[in-house]
């Protein structure tokens, strides 16, 4: 199984296309928020590959949730944007939340940096901003999460030059 991830889009998707075009086939799309209404013309980019959303702290009309658990292969899944778990300080309530409810992995944005993170056996991703990156050389970025044909999990951080 192969997973898009990305995470504030703020309404500029060339860059979305040119991820859709470079790793095509996925076998499904993950957006982790701030999205700012643009949730349908996504869905319909994506074409027949599903599209998950959450609500970020810009998605001020948003019917998307703030959270979803889902599961992907066998592994339970928090998605998130993040701010309300204060990410832009540190990933530890959000950590913390993520093994109260039994995640092995959290998926979140809000700081428009990339990060792969460990906190014992939960894995917390950031595939930082398509479209307003901050870390250092501000590239955009997004996220790729694959489980292989023996159930293990993969996650990569990818840039656009």
């Amino acid at each position: 199984m192969k997973v898009l991830l990305v995470s504030d889009t703020h309404r500029h998707l060339n860059h979305f296309v040119t991820v859709l075009e470079r790793v095509s086939p996925v076998d499904r799309i993950l957006h982790l928020g701030d999205a700012e209404g643009e949730e349908e013309v996504i869905r319909s980019l994506a074409g027949t590959t599903p599209v998950d959303f959450v609500a970020g702290n810009n998605d001020f009309f948003s019917h998307e949730d703030k959270e979803k658990e889902i599961m992907l292969g066998n592994y339970r899944v928090l998605m998130t944007h993040g701010h309300l778990y204060g990410v832009s300080t540190g990933i530890s309530r959000l950590a913390s939340e993520g093994e109260a409810r039994g995640a092995q992995v959290v998926l979140y944005g809000h700081t428009h940096r990339p990060a792969i993170d460990r906190w014992g056996n939960l894995t917390l991703m950031n595939p930082g901003s398509l479209s307003y990156p901050r870390q250092q050389g501000r590239k955009p970025s997004f996220g790729i999460l694959e489980i292989d044909r023996e159930e293990k999990i993969h996650f990569t951080i990818n840039f656009l030059d």
